[in-house]
């Protein structure tokens, strides 16, 4: 027993050690968390504006700057920004929620550069690059978009854009619609027939959902507030539910897929929509910013896959991941007029990107908000 009572005191005064040791780093870390802001005060030699962050905080803490204009290496293409749109995943950055920042940095943003969907005009191909030239439209993704120049991986982040599709509907799509496009395809399995219901139908991720589950011929239900129901009618979907006047979990109707941006119900009750097999996809954390029900969204898209592999039914979290591949499906289905990019409103100029996140984080934005670049 004296044995046992010594052990058990050691192991605990290990465990406080280790307690405080890790307290220490983390006061260490957290304080010596810095970014690369300072060095934008110096006037760059071949100088571009961008939109910088340099702490956490409200959207109108974000700047205008004159950095220095990128080269490309030799697999990348330099593309002159001609419009961006803005993401929840910007909103997120930009607050900084703790649970993310031993990710993004502790103190301040380790990534000051924010916006990732552009579109634009080649100015410049690494020498290695022989997809694009010189002058070639295109669209795509890459870190730090809200900014006058850019540089693309050629063969992930970049493709050549529709000639009908405008600047400001090419950046639309590469977060959302890729997300989209995975989500309902590698994660859901969804097949031709099948049943899928949209929770979020009405906004950037949901507007694509909608249009891309139609095109690869499901049966199409969104779910949407009364405001959106003729838009989300108008973009294919077979039957609309107003959240306002039905709960979607209580009506009886199951489903292959659940595609779900809002996560808004528990567990048990978006299994009652499931099909015995069917799957659950959790998007995103339910909107831009950082909300009272942000970690409620964030746990439970960690716990419910760990809480599905009890059960037939599959509960995902997925990240997108940006593949050329995707990016020219995507165009393919616009020429064919599948799929049109939903845009509600368009600002004209980089100083606006705070009131275009700001309206972003205010929940209704129907589709996309784009920042058009001067």
């Amino acid at each position: 027993m004296t044995m046992i009572k010594a052990i058990l005191k050691w192991a605990l005064r290990i465990v406080l050690i280790l307690l405080l040791l890790t307290s220490i780093c983390m006061f260490v870390a957290y304080w010596r968390s810095t970014n690369d802001c300072e060095r934008y005060s110096a006037q760059p030699a071949n100088p571009m504006k961008a939109v910088v962050q340099c702490e956490y905080g409200p959207p109108d803490l974000l700047q205008v700057r004159d950095i220095e204009k990128p080269a490309p290496d030799d697999t990348q293409v330099l593309v002159r920004v001609r419009a961006a749109s803005v993401n929840p995943l910007d909103g997120h950055q930009l607050r900084g929620g703790w649970p993310l920042r031993p990710f993004t940095g502790l103190r301040k943003p380790k990534d000051t550069r924010i916006g990732v969907d552009y579109s634009g005009v080649v100015e410049a191909v690494g020498k290695s690059v022989t997809q694009f030239k010189v002058g070639d439209e295109v669209f795509g993704a890459r870190t730090g978009s809200l900014a006058q120049y850019i540089c693309a991986r050629a063969d992930r982040a970049a493709c050549v854009k529709p000639p009908a599709m405008t600047f400001e509907e090419g950046a639309t799509i590469g977060v959302a619609a890729t997300t989209a496009l995975q989500g309902l395809r590698d994660h859901g399995h969804l097949q031709a027939g099948q049943k899928v219901l949209i929770n979020g139908a009405s906004g950037g991720v949901g507007t694509f959902a909608v249009q891309i589950a139609k095109a690869m011929g499901a049966e199409v239900t969104g779910v949407c507030s009364t405001r959106n129901v003729d838009l989300v009618k108008s973009l294919g979907a077979d039957h609309v539910i107003d959240y306002t006047k039905e709960d979607f979990t209580k009506n009886g109707q199951r489903y292959h897929v659940l595609f779900d941006n809002v996560q808004n119900h528990t567990f048990s009750e978006r299994r009652s929509v499931l099909t015995p097999n069917g799957i659950c996809l959790n998007v995103g954390l339910g909107g831009a910013g950082w909300r009272e029900d942000t970690m409620l969204h964030m746990v439970r898209s960690f716990t419910t896959p760990l809480m599905s592999k009890f059960t037939n039914q599959k509960f995902t979290f997925y990240i997108a991941q940006l593949k050329h591949d995707d990016l020219a499906y995507i165009a393919g289905l616009f020429e064919a007029g599948k799929l049109k990019p939903v845009i509600d409103r368009v600002y004209h100029s980089l100083a606006d990107t705070p009131q275009a996140l700001s309206y972003l984080e205010q929940g209704h934005a129907r589709g996309k908000v784009v920042i058009a670049v001067e």
